[in-house]
């Protein structure tokens, strides 16, 4: 039901005059008997004014009609006023997504920074694979995300931001621990826990011949819960040093020449909020700065 005619209505049942309405919301007279006729067809042929001599007045169903027109007019100004006045002092909720490890260190601090510059920011943060936040950002319920891996999919844009490297954590006491590094190669026969990224099929590229479903034993979302297992002496992970936490039940080797890229995932041509697009903005210059 358009907008302007209920409050053309609302106006004309207050005075109960074409000619004192028209002038009172700006229009002629033409535009209003036409827009109340309109009015009326909506409502199923209802008469809402009838006349006496020269003059107009409400009819039965009028009169009730005007109760709830007026009613729901002023709650919707009253809530035209409350967004007008919020606008500037709401919350404002940033959806990120991150794989494991990505929250420590800079990505954190700069969360911490932004934060206490602007008292309206508020941050939801999910921590999953890659492929799981792309879908998240895809479907529009991140706004972005930082991911270990791209897609071919158009519809998402990605911005590098850097790159990471990585360890082996294995058991203390494992005849690989006092390792200076360990080559990709060297771990091809290892039992495996993996998370996030697809070392499934990645191994095949690193340890020629060997299936990867001979290596993984164990598959986790969370670099916190491979780490439990290796402890356990479920196996050993490789994992981005941004992941490493001191345990004494397990120790860190660096994996050599193994290194992997950090992109910034957004919606391609999705209008964010200029609080959220400033962080975008602001994680992808001092990432890539540091990165020099």
């Amino acid at each position: 039901m358009n907008y302007n005619y209920l409050r053309y209505f609302s106006v004309l049942a207050q005075v109960e005059h074409y000619t004192l309405a028209a002038a009172r919301l700006g229009i002629s007279q033409p535009s209003l008997s036409s827009a109340i006729n309109h009015l009326e067809t909506e409502l199923g042929g209802i008469k809402l004014f009838e006349k006496v001599g020269r003059n107009i007045r409400l009819t039965e169903e009028g009169r009730y009609f005007q109760e709830k027109v007026d009613s729901a007019l002023k709650e919707l100004n009253t809530a035209s006023m409350t967004l007008r006045e919020s606008k500037v002092s709401a919350p404002v909720v940033i959806r990120m997504g991150v794989v494991s490890g990505t929250l420590r260190g800079t990505v954190a601090r700069e969360i911490a920074t932004y934060i206490s510059q602007n008292e309206r920011i508020r941050f939801q943060l999910t921590e999953s694979s890659a492929e799981d936040l792309m879908d998240l950002v895809r479907r529009e319920k991140l706004d972005m995300a930082i991911v270990d891996t791209t897609d071919r999919d158009r519809t998402l844009h990605f911005r590098k931001l850097g790159q990471r490297n990585f360890s082996v954590a294995l058991p203390v006491g494992h005849p690989l621990s006092t390792a200076s590094e360990i080559a990709p190669q060297a771990l091809a026969k290892e039992p495996q826990v993996v998370f996030n990224y697809d070392l499934e099929s990645s191994f095949g590229q690193w340890a020629s011949g060997i299936s990867p479903e001979e290596q993984v034993v164990c598959t986790v979302n969370t670099a916190q819960a491979a780490l439990d297992l290796v402890a356990a002496k479920v196996g050993i992970c490789v994992l981005s040093n941004d992941c490493i936490s001191p345990r004494p039940e397990v120790c860190y080797v660096p994996v050599s020449n193994w290194h992997q890229a950090l992109y910034m995932c957004i919606l391609y041509d999705k209008w964010l909020e200029p609080p959220v697009w400033g962080f975008v903005e602001l994680l992808v210059k001092t990432i890539r700065k540091l990165e020099k």
